[in-house]
């Protein structure tokens, strides 16, 4: 059976968007593992999402009624035949014809699809809460980039982005059930994405000085791919300190050390 991973800023919230990507409509029919719990943190800095892993349930086979006795035996129906007379080929289920990733044009004309079914979603989001905001979304190198501005659409972000998170899970889940392709999206709202970046920057320099004062490396929380670049580009340009990545996928770290 297959496993999903997600992050989210609660187990709950996790284990639904896993929920909903399995196509299950309930957290009963799924068998859950708690990867890793959440942490609020300070300021938005040291925050964890939690990590689940989810798979559904295996379903109970019936057992088959025992009527035949010793000796019977049963007689197999011939196979229908074509016009040919070659026998039928038995057609594979729906499920089991996985789409292949799409390239080139073909891919480029998903992604548009993908990126106006984020929007749909976003705009219908902001009109069930009743909130005014302006959603736009474009296609940068394969890349999703999905944009809500307005004063009032800020009520999606969350204490320390929280809200925001589960927003983007919900995005990813709708595009999976609604084109049957996975894709890499950007989401940003209000402009927090870019006011965290900075954020971490200034984190990033501050963190710095204390590895060239006290010559010793500091390993950051485990953080996603977009935010580990932000600090690797942070400290790319200060003389004495190095950064690398270390870990693996959920829990990627960036560790700072003195450079000779």
């Amino acid at each position: 059976m297959e496993w999903v991973e997600v992050r989210g800023p609660t187990v709950e919230l996790a284990v639904q968007a896993a929920v909903e990507e399995l196509g299950l409509t309930s957290p009963d029919q799924a068998n859950v593992e708690v990867l890793q719990n959440a942490e609020r943190g300070f300021l938005g800095l040291g925050r964890k999402d939690a990590v689940v892993r989810v798979q559904a349930k295996p379903k109970r086979r019936r057992r088959r009624p025992k009527n035949t006795k010793r000796g019977d035996q049963r007689v197999q129906k011939p196979e229908p035949k074509g016009e040919a007379g070659r026998p039928r080929q038995k057609k594979k289920p729906q499920k089991e014809q996985k789409r292949q990733e799409s390239s080139g044009e073909e891919g480029k004309k998903v992604r548009e699809e993908q990126a106006e079914v984020v929007g749909s979603f976003l705009r219908g989001l902001l009109e069930a809460f009743g909130l005014e905001g302006e959603v736009t979304t474009r296609v940068e190198d394969d890349i999703i980039y999905a944009d809500v501005a307005g004063s009032q659409a800020e009520a999606l972000i969350g204490p320390h982005g929280s809200v925001l998170q589960a927003v983007h899970e919900l995005c990813k889940t709708v595009i999976q059930r609604k084109t049957r392709e996975s894709a890499r999206i950007r989401l940003d709202i209000g402009g927090y994405q870019e006011r965290r970046k900075e954020a971490l920057r200034i984190y990033a320099r501050r963190l710095a000085e204390q590895v060239i004062e006290e010559q010793s490396e500091i390993m950051l929380e485990p953080m996603n791919a977009a935010e580990r670049k932000v600090i690797h580009d942070a400290v790319a340009d200060i003389e004495g300190v190095q950064t690398y990545s270390e870990g693996e996928e959920p829990s990627r770290s960036v560790v700072l050390s003195p450079k000779d």
